[in-house]
């Protein structure tokens, strides 16, 4: 287990490092792009361990067009009857593309298991079939980043009270989180299965210590960059034209009569 820094990290300090961070990701981006390199990033965690923010840290500076973030709803009837797998394979990325998989087909390894929503079997499965497809994934030559997000007894308690009592944080909570509360070993020991079975070589886990939101954003960025051999691609330098003035006419009196947004602010 990697040492734990001491102390909050001070804003200032989190807000100058992840801007560097994030432009690294544009150059990044840039790489991708030019290369047709196709990354999966698969976040999981324990419920409140921050994976919503770490990956609006990893995307809000960049294209929405190559860093497309996958949040899957419940299962239909339809999707439950499929391989388990199945419905996240049609959103896998193409040529220079990432894509982000907020909760993925670990979903049968954690709260399908623990809340009884598949059969022992069907876990027992998945445990051995995933690192074949995973094996799959990674021979055809997407890069497979895995993220198991850690969150301390003491914190998740502390972030799911703050839910509760937080109006504009209550949308998060969601109708898992308190079950998952009163089951934190159930889940515990759903994790240490599912890492003994996935934990492989071509596709690893990687365990992101989150108590400290900023440290785990910035550390988890930081771990992704040096996960991929990018370079910086060289651009033609870019000139602004001058406006061109043909047809030149009054475009502001022109929407004049027309519904505008009031001025409260």
């Amino acid at each position: 287990m990697s040492k734990k820094s001491s102390g909050k990290l001070k804003r200032k300090i989190y807000e100058k490092e992840l801007l560097k961070l994030q432009a690294e990701l544009c150059t990044l981006q840039e790489w991708v792009k030019e290369t047709g390199h196709r990354i999966i990033i698969v976040f999981e965690g324990r419920d409140a361990a921050g994976k919503g923010g770490t990956i609006k840290a990893i995307t809000e500076r960049v294209s929405p067009r190559v860093f497309r973030v996958v949040a899957l709803p419940a299962p239909s009837d339809r999707e439950k009857s499929q391989v388990f797998a199945q419905r996240y394979i049609s959103h896998f990325p193409a040529a220079g593309e990432i894509v982000i998989f907020d909760r993925s087909w670990y979903n049968r390894a954690g709260v399908e298991y623990v809340m009884g929503f598949c059969t022992k079997k069907q876990h027992e499965t998945f445990l051995k079939r995933c690192p074949m497809i995973e094996q799959f994934i990674v021979d055809s030559g997407i890069q497979l980043i895995k993220y198991w997000l850690e969150v301390s007894d003491e914190e998740q308690k502390r972030r799911f009270e703050a839910r509760i009592d937080d109006p504009v944080r209550q949308w998060k909570l969601s109708s898992m989180d308190l079950p998952s509360r009163s089951r934190w070993y159930e889940y515990s020991r759903a994790r240490d299965l599912m890492l003994e079975a996935t934990d492989v070589s071509y596709a690893p886990w990687n365990i992101l210590q989150s108590d400290d939101k900023r440290r785990a954003r910035l550390n988890c960025i930081s771990h992704l960059l040096s996960q991929v051999p990018y370079e910086k691609i060289k651009k033609a330098k870019v000139k602004l034209p001058e406006r061109s003035t043909k047809g030149e006419y009054d475009d502001t009196a022109s929407l004049e009569g027309r519904m505008f947004v009031p001025h409260r602010y």
